[in-house]
């Protein structure tokens, strides 16, 4: 896997000099460069992450003339609380994150809901929790006294969303240093694994009790390899949530807002945005709002602030 031979202080210390060097040579666009479009993403890897996001950015500036945007920059943040400043600042005009980040992101900074994005033909996707074939874990309820293997805080598939329904639940969920952990009695033992794959092989090696990823990894053959998952089986799955949404701050002028919109609602049926929107993290369209949607997000909405306010 990606970094393995690296010890956790080397790639903390790997990351800092990325960030360092990026913040140093890349733009950061000012409330006064009205005619600058600035696309920002929370990310733990800005290098990789910057040519996905440039790529879209290319495409859609040309196409924005008609309300002064001439030039587009990229501007990453380490964590949400770095990109809601970013938006309040106004440093940041549009934002692409997950689900549980943007509602998080709307309280925090205002930003409002642009689009939907469908990623990979997926526009909407949902939590699967699973266990070892026949073994004890069969329902949310014997997860009681266990463990159980999650991503990182990052994730709205493989940490959020099971942590709200944990809650949901009535467990109480209690944070663990290592897989060789015991919880209390009574409670759910949860730690992080950092991928799907290693949550995977860690259920399937009986080092924890049960692992929660998205029903895509469920089916990802790279994060759910066929000889693992012959040994393991879904016990609860979660409603719906979506993929990922657009975002835009508070204040962006009007007539930007709604020439954003209209340019990537089309970008699907150009066939000059292909390439790029592939770059996009596999995106295949944005779509419109709808009603379906605002009701997940209320959900996932009073969720994030349960977890904020009894896990975290």
């Amino acid at each position: 896997m990606k970094g393995a031979g690296l010890s956790s202080s080397m790639r903390r210390w790997i990351q800092a000099v990325v960030w360092g060097l990026l913040l140093a040579v890349l733009p950061v666009a000012r409330a006064e460069d009205s005619h600058v479009l600035v696309l920002g993403r929370i990310s733990d890897d800005p290098a990789a992450h910057y040519d996905q996001l440039k790529a879209l950015l290319d495409y859609v500036v040309p196409r924005m003339r008609e309300v002064g945007i001439t030039e587009g920059r990229v501007l990453m943040a380490r964590d949400a609380q770095q990109m809601a400043s970013y938006l309040r600042r106004g440093r940041v005009d549009w934002v692409t994150e997950t689900a549980s980040t943007a509602v998080q992101l709307q309280k925090r900074a205002g930003a409002r809901l642009l689009l939907l994005t469908e990623r990979g033909g997926v526009s909407r996707y949902h939590t699967v929790f699973f266990a070892r074939r026949g073994g004890p874990v069969r329902t949310l309820q014997d997860l009681r006294g266990r463990t159980l293997a999650l991503q990182s805080t990052a994730s709205t598939s493989a940490y959020m969303v099971p942590m709200t329904t944990l809650l949901e639940a009535g467990l109480e969920p209690e944070i663990l240093l290592s897989p060789g952990d015991l919880p209390s009695a009574g409670r759910v033992g949860y730690l992080f694994a950092r991928s799907e794959l290693n949550i995977t092989v860690w259920v399937q090696k009986r080092l924890v009790d049960a692992g929660a990823i998205s029903n895509l990894d469920w089916s990802d053959p790279d994060r759910m390899p066929p000889a693992f998952k012959a040994d393991l089986e879904v016990f609860h799955e979660t409603p719906a949530y979506p993929r990922a949404l657009e975002l835009v701050r508070a204040d962006l002028r009007p007539e930007v807002e709604a020439r954003l919109r209209e340019v990537l609602l089309e970008a699907a049926a150009d066939p000059e945005a292909g390439q790029a929107l592939k770059l996009f993290f596999d995106t295949s369209r944005f779509l419109p709002l709808d009603q379906e949607l605002e009701r997940a997000l209320d959900g996932l909405r009073a969720g994030v602030a349960r977890v904020r306010a009894e896990v975290e």
